[in-house]
């Protein structure tokens, strides 16, 4: 077994985490965890079928891993035959279709509600509460339909009006989520937003079961987006709810309803979330009765899986882990490749970061390749521009590999006036170079970054200062600007559309701007030959790896270690484990 970094880490096992939102947004996570995201490209979609179990060579990087040896199973996992329990980081209690922050919030969002169309493995949508859909000729009305008999899990019936009404709580001035439903385009959306209006004059309620959205110019993406809104009772979220404010709203965030596989009965924060499942899901009841989404750990996940308290986490794949797990012998091992990347943000409203030659210095004064590989070892790459490899849009054409090279690090900065004081450290205009960075605690990659980052920045002449905080406290400083650089992760969807680079967009939370970037997102955005914005995206992925908002840092996989007796499970880089939950059950 080959021992990389320190015989702790060998024992850490990561996850990811986001935030994610409607009309193609991606999901920000710790940088260990980047799970699927949600909207696509307009494609029909396609039926498929539960991913196929293929055997994985020694020394692939991805496939699947079959236990060897169910007879090692442990007793408190062989006994425990009507509960699943997944292990996760702690979710921080937003679970809500309007406001959850995080993947692990998320991930009980996706458990709790429904909406018309589901992402499937491929990242192409199918029906889910949709019976149909219908795009008009000129792809400026859609008309979805309901199936009828849906219920909520209090038994209140579904209609349209509840999309509805969810659509204008998206829309309301005061709404402070990271979603952006102005972005598709709704006709009569802004009216309403801005009070002059009451009602969205592009949407229209057919009947209980029947709703049409006109919207003033199509994109690649408007159906999909439409359809990925989840389904909320107004009859619950609207009873106190008036126009301009949210607040009875959100203090529902930790206790949903609504259609989903599973119900949401107790909440302990920092422990667990227990669900039951919902007997009159419309897609069939869960054949595992109850669900428990467990907070664990790095230092505890491998030995809860090793004993059997739980049944499946996401652990940080890398070349020991995979044999650590493979020996246990009841684990199957998914791997497969992350749509998602990780990253080191600046802070574009501190001067500082405003030169691009900072930026390129910081980036290849920066041992990526030495990082990456001390913590993934083959099941990690280096990566130059903001997209997943197995994406449609990802290219490497044209793109610089900012490879390693301390002297020219130091070149740059000097070009960019940061000089060497008589202190060694780096200053211009009277300002010293200091970098406030923080990252997240019990976290193998920052284990691997921290240390090289330091010594790394240290002979550049900058003045570093690392921090290690939990996700959420990082998320905070993120949300309120107080930060220099910080190192997160995010999850992508199958469409590359997304407000993370556009100036003041939904999810860009960094202060980034360029006009160039801004021009191309919208014309890839509207152009709906997909060979064509594949070109657009090429000249944007070009434009992003020359400007560096970002240190682009990985792309890596995904691994999943799960009980060999739970079966049913459809993992890609795009579907969740959630949307496979009605299906899985313990084989007995």
């Amino acid at each position: 077994m080959k021992k990389k970094l320190s015989s702790m880490m060998l024992i850490l096992l990561v996850m990811i985490t986001i935030l994610s939102a409607c009309a193609g947004n991606n999901t920000v996570a710790p940088a260990e965890e980047t799970p699927p995201a949600t909207v696509t490209e307009t494609v029909e979609p396609a039926e498929t079928e539960p991913t196929e179990v293929v055997e994985t060579e020694a020394g692939k990087n991805d496939g699947i891993f079959p236990a060897s040896d169910l007879s090692l199973n442990p007793a408190p996992a062989v006994n425990r035959t009507d509960t699943l329990i997944v292990g996760m980081t702690a979710p921080n209690g937003t679970f809500s279709p309007f406001f959850w922050s995080t993947v692990y919030d998320k991930y009980v969002v996706e458990t709790v509600f429904d909406s018309f169309l589901e992402v499937q493995g491929d990242g192409t949508f199918k029906e889910s509460l949709a019976e149909s859909v219908e795009v008009s000729e000129d792809g400026l009305k859609y008309t979805f339909k309901l199936k009828p008999g849906v219920k909520y899990s209090d038994g209140t019936p579904v209609t349209v009006n509840d999309y509805l009404f969810a659509l204008k709580v998206y829309l309301d001035p005061t709404y402070d989520g990271e979603s952006d439903i102005l972005s598709l385009n709704i006709a009569g959306a802004k009216e309403f937003q801005d009070g002059k209006s009451k009602d969205i004059s592009g949407v229209t309620i057919i009947d209980d079961n029947t709703i049409e959205i006109n919207v003033t110019e199509i994109t690649a993406t408007t159906k999909d987006s439409l359809g990925i809104i989840e389904f909320v009772p107004e009859a619950y979220y609207g009873k106190g709810y008036a126009f301009g404010k949210l607040d009875s709203i959100k203090e529902l965030n930790d206790k949903p309803i609504g259609t989903g596989k599973y119900i949401l009965k107790s909440y302990a924060a920092g422990q667990e979330v227990v669900f039951e499942a919902n007997p009159d899901y419309f897609n069939g009841a869960p054949k595992i009765k109850n669900l428990i989404y467990k907070v664990t750990t790095d230092d505890t996940k491998l030995a809860m899986l090793q004993a059997g308290e739980i049944d499946m986490d996401m652990v940080t794949v890398n070349e020991d882990n995979v044999e650590e797990l493979q020996l246990l012998g009841f684990l199957d091992v998914n791997i497969y490749p992350t749509n998602g990347y990780g990253y080191v943000a600046f802070n574009h409203e501190l001067a500082k970061f405003s030169d691009v030659k900072v930026r390129q210095a910081l980036t290849i004064g920066l041992n990526r390749a030495d990082i990456v590989e001390g913590v993934y070892g083959i099941f990690a790459d280096v990566i130059n521009v903001p997209e997943s490899k197995v994406g449609w849009a990802y290219t490497d054409e044209g793109v610089e590999t900012y490879d390693f090279d301390i002297e020219k690090a130091k070149t740059l900065l000097d070009e960019a006036g940061w000089v060497v004081g008589s202190d060694g450290i780096r200053e211009k205009d009277g300002e010293k170079f200091k970098i406030d960075f923080s990252a997240t605690a019990e976290n193998p990659v920052v284990d691997a970054l921290l240390p090289i980052m330091t010594k790394n920045y240290k002979e550049l002449g900058l003045d570093f200062s690392p921090e290690t905080l939990d996700f959420n406290a990082i998320m905070a400083k993120k949300d309120e600007g107080d930060f220099d650089m910080y190192f997160a992760a995010w999850g992508l969807t199958p469409d590359p559309d997304n407000t993370v680079y556009i100036t003041d967009g939904a999810q860009n939370d960094i202060g980034y701007s360029n006009a160039k970037v801004d021009e191309l997102m919208k014309k890839g955005k509207v152009e709906l030959d997909q060979a064509k914005r594949k070109e657009i995206y090429k000249e944007m992925y070009q434009e992003l790896n020359a400007d560096l908002p970002y240190i682009y840092m990985y792309q890596r996989r995904d691994m999943w270690a799960i009980n060999g007796r739970i079966k049913g499970f459809d993992l890609t880089p795009y579907k969740h484990f959630t949307f496979s939950l009605n299906q899985v059950e313990v084989a007995q």
